[in-house]
């Protein structure tokens, strides 16, 4: 593993298990989150955006958290390693209520509170977003994908490496 990205709802903890990730490969690791979020909670360009995310796919080494499906063709031609968290509802929305009003590495900013807009994209992810990216990772076979159904396998494959 070389090249890895990260993906799931929000909330599943996609930023958590990367971070175990490259402790355990001392992998360089970039938050998709970081590269789209300004400070003052705008957002850069997407222009801007692929701009950077080009330069992160350009190196020999990564892993990159995050969904931005926009772009997530891109990362999986550029990857050879696919992680999936494929967690329920209810822990991806128990997991980003959790994190509200806690310093973290992967945002620009601290949440203070669980927005309804927020809310409602975790509860749509699994209609929304969840078939596509199953398509793309279909399309992708050839990746080294691992998908995990809990946080239990995602801790027990980080302990395996």
């Amino acid at each position: 593993m070389q090249k890895a990205i990260v993906i799931g709802s929000p909330g599943a903890g996609k930023s958590e298990f990367a971070r175990k990730l490259r402790n355990v490969t001392k992998i360089p690791l970039y938050y998709l989150d970081m590269l789209w979020h300004k400070t003052d909670k705008t957002n850069v360009s997407k222009g801007e955006f692929d701009i950077e995310l080009n330069k992160i796919l350009n190196l020999d080494k990564w892993i990159i958290d995050g969904n931005y499906l926009r772009t997530l063709e891109i990362r999986l031609k550029e990857c050879d390693t696919v992680f999936l968290l494929d967690y329920p509802l209810g822990i991806c929305l128990a997991g980003a209520k959790s994190r509200i009003g806690k310093k973290r590495e992967d945002m620009p900013w601290l949440e203070t509170e669980f927005d309804e807009e927020f809310k409602q994209w975790i509860e749509n992810f699994p209609e929304d977003q969840l078939p596509k990216i199953y398509n793309l990772l279909k399309e992708n076979k050839q990746k080294n994908i691992v998908i995990f159904r809990s946080r239990e396998e995602a801790d027990k494959y980080l302990e395996s490496i």
